[in-house]
């Protein structure tokens, strides 16, 4: 993991002193400052002979408009400025190659540098015809007066541009690397999000698998075991009094006991089956959670694909059991009979099961009403109950409540797009209705 712009900015705030970011910097500009503090000493001492005052007065000068390359860094625009008010008197040509390198590679706008940059190459041009005038006058040069214009522009060439392109490439060169750190970082950043959201992914994925386990735990086991508790109640009535009616609920019992195991067994499997792919996606790097999150959910769509599930076809045998268990049930079936998708017909199925079972919970004895009404676009199915007969508590089987079916229902008929409602009854029954699309 890279550090990000803004942690190295934090890294260089205060690692050096006063405006500078290191000390290497600082150093490096106090050592040209010196040279240059000495170069314009000297000179400043011959040009106080030439103009008649004392020269100790000439070498301050010097010292002082030479020190000035220490701002480098801070105020580029000073030292040239600087550099060309010095330029008369000849002196300060190293602040003039440091100024304009450290001006053109700084982030000031490119008119100001192309104007400083203008105003130094026309004063160097100046000095420097001045210069080799007065040589060639007094016959210091032996050359031709072609040469006084030759050296003045080769001069102020060779000391204004060379500094200026390797600034202007240089700045250009900082700017890009900054450029493409920043978008480094801003690409880590993405994914650092990215990965979060993909995290926020896989762990819906696998509290939607969790959530479907737990529901289709709750639609096997519930209706069956509370079909086994009511032919286990109705042995335990009739043992002694009709014993031939005790083998049957006996029977009756252990069938129903081996489906509800076949079941389980069927949908343990499925989970024993996750356990490597869970096992698997847990040495799986963070930027690869997406992938995992993208398994999690085909995973389990392919589960619910494998799993065969009940189906409307097995609705008669559905009603049978609860018929068999003493409770009078009147099934009715309109419209056309058809195929529809896996999820359509399961989810009716679970719907009339897990109603079937609350009757036996709550109304057990009550005559049940279950309809399913085949339509053009849509499937709808009803399960009612009326009130319940007066029973002693000695004959009621006492069948637990988790609160969870109603929920559950509501649930799988929302996630196909359909609706669901369920509620008491005028005549003091309950009453479960869903309409689910065909499609």
């Amino acid at each position: 993991m890279t550090t990000t712009g803004e942690e190295r900015a934090e890294a260089r705030t205060g690692a050096g002193p006063w405006w500078w970011d290191r000390w290497r910097s600082a150093v490096l500009d106090v050592g040209l400052a010196v040279v240059s503090a000495l170069e314009c000493g000297v000179e400043g001492f011959d040009f106080a002979g030439d103009a008649g005052v004392p020269r100790l007065a000439g070498v301050l000068f010097g010292v002082l408009a030479g020190s000035v390359l220490v701002l480098r860094r801070r105020w580029p625009i000073a030292v040239v400025l600087v550099s060309i008010a010095v330029m008369p008197a000849q002196m300060g040509f190293l602040m003039v190659v440091v100024g304009l390198y450290t001006l053109a590679a700084s982030e000031l706008p490119r008119r100001i540098i192309a104007a400083l940059a203008g105003m130094s190459q026309v004063g160097m041009l100046i000095v420097t015809f001045v210069w080799l005038r007065q040589g060639v006058a007094q016959g210091e040069l032996e050359f031709g007066d072609w040469f006084v214009p030759f050296g003045a522009i080769t001069t102020s060439l060779g000391f204004t541009a060379p500094p200026l392109l390797l600034g202007l490439y240089v700045g250009a060169r900082r700017r890009l690397m900054e450029s493409l750190r920043e978008r480094a970082d801003s690409l880590e950043r993405e994914l650092q999000l990215l990965a979060e959201r993909a995290e926020e992914r896989a762990e819906w994925a696998r509290g939607e698998e969790r959530t479907r386990i737990a529901r289709e735990m709750h639609d096997v086991v519930a209706h069956r075991v509370s079909l086994m508790v009511v032919h286990a109640a109705a042995l335990q009535a009739v043992a002694r009094k009709d014993p031939e009616k005790a083998v049957k609920n006996a029977a009756l019992v252990g069938d129903m006991g081996r489906q509800a195991l076949t079941e389980l067994r069927e949908m343990l499997g499925v989970l024993r089956s996750g356990d490597g792919v869970a096992e698997r996606r847990a040495v799986v790097p963070l930027a690869a959670v997406g992938v995992a999150a993208a398994e999690a959910a085909s995973r389990a769509v392919a589960d619910e694909g494998a799993a065969e599930g009940p189906c409307l076809s097995e609705l008669e045998e559905l009603v049978g059991q609860s018929a068999a268990a003493g409770m009078t049930v009147d099934l009715s079936v309109e419209g056309e009979v058809r195929p529809y998708a896996r999820e359509v017909e399961q989810t009716a199925y679970r719907v009339v099961q897990e109603a079937l079972t609350n009757v036996h919970k709550h109304a057990a004895g009550a005559k049940t009403y279950v309809r399913l009404a085949h339509r053009v676009s849509e499937i709808a199915m009803q399960v009612e109950n009326e009130p319940p007969p007066e029973v002693s508590s000695a004959s009621s089987a006492r069948l637990p409540s988790g609160g969870n079916g109603l929920v559950g229902m509501k649930e799988r008929v929302a996630a196909l797009g359909g609706v669901f409602v369920s509620g008491p009854t005028d005549a003091g029954g309950f009453r479960v209705s869903a309409v689910i699309p065909a499609g």
